[in-house]
């Protein structure tokens, strides 16, 4: 027998709406918490916040950021970084490093330009300019996986050979593209809607990259190989083939960019690609690519490259000198790889902490 009285009753009744939306209240914000510390877990979207924090202090702080025209020429500035910082991101992920890069890119562009200019057809031309970074890739793959070169040795050797190869070839003068090759320079100049062609170039290798190191099995091999080499050659990967393959495709996309370049300019400087291999480290280190390799994205990279490109844009809107400019760069640097160790020194206290 219910011993309640009526008064009672009433005021049970009352409470348990009130009871249950609290419940629903706590759970909601729960959700809401676990939602965000997921979010805040991925680098890329830490990243992708530091840009448009850095993208609305720019539109408060001048008057030209925030117009179509400006962005779209930041994006195609930043364009060439970012193509090379894709290939740049998978050589370090797996432990390595290629400072050719801007070697590459100077000596595809001008391949390509002397052949144009001597009348070769136009897919030919292309072909052995992307020819010849996949061979400069093959090459300081050849040296670091047989003849057993640390990969900064390597490559800086390459780097000097290239450079010389470009001076040797030009003697300091620019190879001129004929006006003929419209479709060449449409590559570096030209226009889908409002989009310039590099941007949309990007989009598609930043899709076509992340596709890869997501879904593929020797993307899997990449993270494998980077986050410990020994181990993943007793587990049968093909470890020599691996790092093969990055250094190709670093050099490749490198070369990519020098025949985008040169589209642009519509010649081929010698001085192309000077010290181009900083910025595009600096991409992918800021994107969350770890110099120990094993942990890093190729959308990072490219948001990486953007924060650059960005930050470069701003400071000239804002009339920060030059010498600035690289003093600025090199601290976002330093900051950027101070965050990812705190960060995973963070991470590793928490797995700690759960064990």
């Amino acid at each position: 027998m219910d011993s309640r009285s009526p008064q009672q009753e009433r005021i049970l009744r009352e409470s348990i709406p009130v009871t249950e939306r609290r419940t629903d209240q706590a759970m909601t914000g729960a959700a809401g918490r676990r939602l965000l510390q997921r979010l805040t877990s991925f680098r890329e979207f830490n990243i992708l916040v530091a840009l448009l924090v850095l993208g609305l202090f720019l539109s408060i702080t001048t008057d030209a950021f925030l117009t179509t025209g400006n962005l779209f020429g930041v994006a195609r500035a930043f364009s060439l970084t970012a193509i090379v910082a894709i290939g740049q991101t998978m050589v370090i992920l797996t432990g390595g490093i290629d400072l050719s890069v801007g070697s590459v890119l100077a000596l595809a562009g001008l391949s390509t330009g002397m052949l144009l200019e001597r009348g070769v057809p136009l897919p030919l031309a292309m072909l052995a300019g992307l020819g010849v970074g996949a061979m400069v890739g093959l090459v300081n793959g050849l040296l670091i996986t047989r003849v057993g070169l640390p990969p900064f040795i390597a490559t800086l050797g390459t780097l000097s050979i290239g450079r010389g190869l470009v001076y040797v070839l030009t003697k300091g003068y620019p190879v001129t593209v004929p006006y003929d090759y419209r479709a060449f320079i449409w590559l570096g100049q030209g226009y889908v809607w409002i989009v310039p062609v590099p941007v949309i170039i990007m989009i598609v290798l930043t899709i076509l990259g992340t596709i890869f190191l997501g879904f593929t099995t020797y993307g899997r091999y990449i993270y494998a190989v980077g986050g410990n080499s020994e181990a993943a050659r007793l587990a049968g990967i093909p470890v020599e083939r691996v790092k093969l393959l990055v250094y190709v495709l670093c050099s490749t996309l490198a070369a990519l960019a020098g025949l985008i370049l040169v589209a642009r300019l519509v010649s081929a400087q010698p001085s192309a690609g000077l010290g181009f291999e900083l910025p595009v480290i600096a991409a992918s280190i800021i994107g969350g690519t770890s110099l120990m390799g094993g942990e890093g994205t190729v959308l990072g990279a490219v948001l990486g490259a953007a924060i650059m490109g960005v930050l470069e844009n701003g400071m000239v809107l804002l009339g920060v000198s030059t010498y600035a400019q690289q003093a600025v760069t090199g601290t976002v640097i330093i900051l950027a790889v101070a965050l990812d160790i705190m960060q995973k020194r963070r991470r590793m206290r928490v797995r700690r902490a759960r064990r």
